[in-house]
């Protein structure tokens, strides 16, 4: 009798071990915009209601924007309540376009109850890194920004060194390739020094893995694996910025007059967003959406053909895979 008890309790203190000793799979799902240009559009109120009621029924973990969302003016106010009438937790990343208007960085993240324009969070055993790519590279610099300057660097490999979850990069500009400039050239300065101290870090912590890195930005449907870091650039929600060599009038006149900047642009009919489904089992799923031009195409008024790969009016559907080993 006492031998059986013997081996009951050694096959449960087995059976338990091999239990605890299984790695833990960590998902989270994430309901994603970038770009919405509050200001330029006629329609945003609509544009921006149907990402939050689609959120009402996806009911992500949390939602983000990452960045060129709007300005903070009183006319605007009622875009901003919109977006905070999301029940769950709701997070934004500081775009260039931010600070149009003559407003500060410093207005800018007061009146979206940031701590900072760059920071961190953990959901779900995951942690969630936001950075800002509006850093001057010199003293004198005035005009549009994209860059991480000395500070937010030693503050981002800090941040790296005490995580122990994996890891999801967010910014505005990109730190993988810009498909818009093939030749080695990239929406923030310096990608090649933050990509470095990504896969330094990667090299030497599997738990605490960057996974992957999301931004906006360039207006493009795009996605690349770089050292085993996915780059993914979430489109525009309402439009690819062309410029004033391709104007074209898609409303109205009396559109036109009261948001000057549209006839620049080639607007989606349709607003696009995504849900993000990030798991440790190794992969990365991203639902799509697709719309189409309002008025002619970016290739009925000359635009480069050999952009038609990444300038569309859509968000793929993608199943992304990698591995933490």
């Amino acid at each position: 009798m006492r031998v059986y008890k013997y081996l009951l309790l050694s096959v449960s203190v087995l059976i338990l071990f091999s239990c605890s000793s299984k790695k833990e799979i960590k998902t989270i799902k994430i309901g994603m915009c970038s770009d919405v240009h509050l200001p330029t559009m006629h329609d945003a109120e609509k544009r921006i209601t149907s990402f939050m009621d689609s959120m009402q029924i996806a009911k992500p973990d949390f939602i983000i924007e990452l960045g060129d969302f709007c300005i903070p003016k009183k006319e605007y106010t009622p875009y901003f309540e919109i977006w905070n009438s999301f029940e769950g937790p709701k997070y934004h990343v500081i775009g260039n376009h931010e600070m149009d208007g003559g407003t500060s960085l410093e207005k800018a993240v007061s009146y979206r109850k940031m701590k900072n324009s760059y920071y961190s969070f953990i959901k779900n055993g995951f942690k969630f890194i936001v950075l800002d790519g509006n850093d001057k590279k010199e003293i004198s610099q005035k005009d549009y920004r994209s860059y991480i300057g000395e500070k937010q660097l030693g503050w981002l490999k800090e941040e790296l060194k005490i995580s122990k979850d994996p890891i999801v990069i967010f910014s505005h500009q990109g730190i993988g390739t810009d498909p818009d400039n093939p030749n080695e050239r990239y929406s923030i300065e310096n990608s090649k020094e933050v990509r470095k101290i990504f896969e330094d870090h990667n090299r030497e912590n599997k738990t605490s893995y960057i996974i992957c890195c999301f931004n906006g930005h360039t207006h493009h449907d795009f996605a690349e694996d770089l050292n085993g870091i996915w780059y993914i650039t979430i489109n525009s929600m309402s439009y690819k910025w062309l410029g004033e060599e391709y104007e074209n009038i898609r409303y109205s006149a009396e559109v036109d007059k009261d948001f000057k900047w549209i006839k620049y642009t080639a607007p989606y009919k349709n607003p696009l967003y995504t849900v993000v489904e990030i798991s440790t089992e190794g992969y990365i799923k991203m639902s799509g959406k697709k719309s189409e031009y309002v008025g002619p195409s970016p290739w009925d008024l000359g635009y480069p053909e050999h952009l038609k790969k990444h300038v569309k009016p859509q968000i793929t559907e993608r199943f992304m895979e990698f591995s933490m080993e």
